[in-house]
């Protein structure tokens, strides 16, 4: 997957008025959702390859990474702020596909 329509959002100059810029926040959230929905599935996937899945099967090196690497993208956001945001994604998505896997056996 490429980053071409985040580019395509976030090469935009910021919008003048009010009504653009609550525009342009509402194009951001409709990706963001398509993103968030997006991982969610891969979280499930993930989920299933894994030979221990779910909470126990947590890997906080590799969740650090994921923050160490968006803080580089993000830097405004900074890495703790974003640590907490990755947390709650993590945690959110884990929990649907415990429940996915539940509602399947």
């Amino acid at each position: 997957m490429t980053d071409q329509p985040v580019a395509a959002l976030t090469a935009r100059p910021l919008p003048a008025s009010l009504p653009e810029a609550r525009a342009a926040i509402d194009e951001v959230d409709t990706a963001l959702a398509a993103l968030l929905e997006y991982r969610a599935g891969l979280t499930e996937q993930v989920q299933q390859l894994k030979p221990v899945g779910g909470r126990a099967g947590r890997d906080p090196d590799r969740e650090a990474e994921i923050v160490a690497g968006m803080a580089r993208q993000a830097p405004r956001l900074g890495r703790e702020r974003l640590r907490r945001i990755m947390t709650a994604v993590i945690e959110e998505s884990l929990d649907l596909a415990e429940r996915g896997a539940a509602t399947t056996r």
